[in-house]
């Protein structure tokens, strides 16, 4: 028998069903809008949907007995095609809103090239996206799923109470996001004390973004697990945790724009080749500038991170649900 998620939820089983059920019908609802392909924002909410999903099936997944193809592998395969899309998507936006108005004629024509070439790109990685929809894989997920929200089973885990095990479902996480290794990128040790380097040229901004943008980027994404952690517990806690919350979406958000602007400029180079500074200079001198700025909005945020009474904190927040 399904839970009833119109009491107050007491357990760790009933609170893994209702976020479960919550995020698969937020994410299969989209499927249809994302088939027709009119809107880019089906595209966007699906994806959301099923990475909230992966979460949710991750964090909870030793309290419960899920179908083998409802694992994080299979959902994040699932998800990762969608993103291919959805990337691309993006990377259009940025351009034609954030850069092309910028550009003088001569560059706006060339940008035609990149244009298409996107296109094209966008035709290979939709038919992807339903091919996926027509495999075994995303079949065997959707209905085992829907069958097993029609009749649940747990492990003997899920019967203890949700505020006894919350902490140690989300200090995991919480400890890997304040020990990444992303957070040292531009600053160095003096005595015991982490210093973020301020007086970075944009020149060697650049060169260690081409040596240590993955690691920032790895950063991004453990921000974004962590966050979509937390949400799934907003009710369980107090104004504290939701101010952590909106912090950790701003880092995120800080790091995603940089990883834009980096991506951008990778896969211009891609189509460009050694030509690229001649045919865009200005485009690559705008998006140069941006980044930039990004680091230098970034580093106030590094800076309190790094700091251990942050993370003191963080930590205490977790540890004390209502």
């Amino acid at each position: 028998m399904n839970p009833d998620t119109t009491t107050t939820i007491k357990t760790l089983g009933d609170f893994a069903y209702q976020a479960i059920d919550k995020h698969f019908k937020k994410t299969v609802k989209w499927e249809k809008s994302v088939k027709k392909d009119e809107d880019p924002e089906p595209l966007h909410q699906m994806r959301v949907g099923m990475r909230r999903l992966r979460t949710a099936v991750s964090r909870f997944g030793l309290s419960l007995n899920l179908p083998k193809s409802v694992s994080d592998k299979n959902i994040g395969k699932i998800a990762r095609i969608l993103g291919k899309l959805r990337d691309l998507d993006v990377l259009k936006e940025i351009l034609e809103n954030n850069y092309k108005p910028h550009l003088l004629p001569k560059e706006q024509e060339s940008l035609k090239i990149a244009f298409s070439t996107l296109d094209k790109q966008r035709e290979i990685e939709l038919s992807h996206v339903y091919k996926t929809f027509k495999d075994e894989l995303y079949k065997d997920f959707k209905t085992d799923l829907h069958d097993w929200l029609e009749k649940p089973s747990y492990q003997p885990l899920a019967s203890l109470p949700i505020q006894q095990v919350l902490p140690d479902l989300l200090l995991p996480e919480v400890s890997g996001f304040f020990l990444h290794p992303g957070w040292l990128i531009g600053t160095e040790i003096v005595g015991s004390e982490v210093v973020v380097k301020t007086n970075w040229t944009p020149e060697q901004l650049e060169q260690h973004l081409k040596t240590e943008g993955e690691t920032l980027h790895d950063l991004r994404k453990q921000a974004k697990r962590i966050r979509y952690q937390m949400e799934l517990f907003t009710e369980l806690y107090g104004e504290s945790f939701t101010a952590n919350i909106t912090e950790v979406k701003h880092i995120q958000e800080s790091l995603g724009m940089l990883q834009d602007s980096m991506v951008l400029n990778e896969w211009l180079a891609d189509i460009f080749k050694s030509e690229l500074n001649s045919q865009l200079r200005g485009l690559t001198t705008l998006l140069a500038a941006n980044r930039y700025q990004l680091w230098q909005q970034w580093q106030p945020l590094q800076e309190q991170y790094l700091k251990a009474e942050t993370s003191r904190k963080f930590h205490l927040t977790i540890l004390q649900p209502m």
